[in-house]
């Protein structure tokens, strides 16, 4: 039996969506929600399987591949959110669908051969380095350096608010880095930005992908 209190939590931030997308114009249809669930355990992933999601987004490779391969039996797309690593790119690429967090030359040349996959740039919005991301000034050259990839397909652009900055005006600059992006490859406008505390100012600023992980899974545990 699936958990009440995650079916709830699941409903409330379904209509939590629901309503900043009315209120920005923008139909909640349009929008994919990731469930990021680091650190959960795949009983949990089934469980929202059972409530209807099927995007689920993890940051930590090891615990992600093992995830994979035990609900292998599942129609689930992965997303792959976190830092990666040069090495485990092409790793990662044998289970995830989607990798949000292409930030520098090394990692596309890492995934420019081999079996196609879905990935967005991923932009940093402050100064240090340390945050992942391309810096905003070498966004266009990574964005074309990706398009030359054969076996990337762009999307569009991700990025995570700074904690000291307004979500909104976080937000605001990556539609603008967004649309930087779109004039290099027309096709590549979603933009993946949104987490549980500021998925709503996202959703006012054209997120098409929302990275939800507490709001709806709970707590995380300490560990798996």
């Amino acid at each position: 039996m699936v958990d009440e209190q995650l079916a709830a939590r699941l409903e409330q931030v379904r209509a939590d969506i629901a309503d900043a997308a009315r209120a920005a114009g923008r139909d909640a249809a349009e929008l994919t929600t990731i469930v990021v669930t680091k650190f959960h355990p795949a009983s949990l992933i089934r469980d929202l399987v059972a409530l209807g999601v099927r995007d689920f987004g993890e940051n930590r490779h090891q615990e992600a591949q093992a995830k994979a391969a035990e609900l292998h039996d599942l129609d689930l797309r992965w997303h792959f959110v976190g830092q990666l690593q040069t090495k485990k790119a092409r790793q990662v690429r044998r289970y995830a669908d989607v990798i949000h967090s292409i930030d520098r030359d090394a990692l596309v040349d890492a995934l420019a051969e081999g079996d196609r996959v879905q990935c967005f740039v991923q932009l940093n919005l402050t100064d240090d380095p340390a945050r992942g991301g391309v810096a905003d000034a070498e966004l266009e050259a990574l964005v074309e350096r990706v398009l030359a990839a054969p076996a990337l397909d762009l999307l569009g652009v991700m990025a995570v608010a700074p904690l000291d900055e307004d979500p909104r005006r976080a937000f605001a600059r990556v539609r603008a880095a967004s649309e930087r992006v779109r004039s290099l490859a027309p096709d590549a406008g979603a933009i993946s930005a949104g987490m549980s505390h500021d998925f709503a100012e996202a959703i006012a600023e054209g997120a098409t992908h929302l990275r939800i992980g507490s709001a709806i899974t709970g707590n995380r545990p300490e560990r798996l």
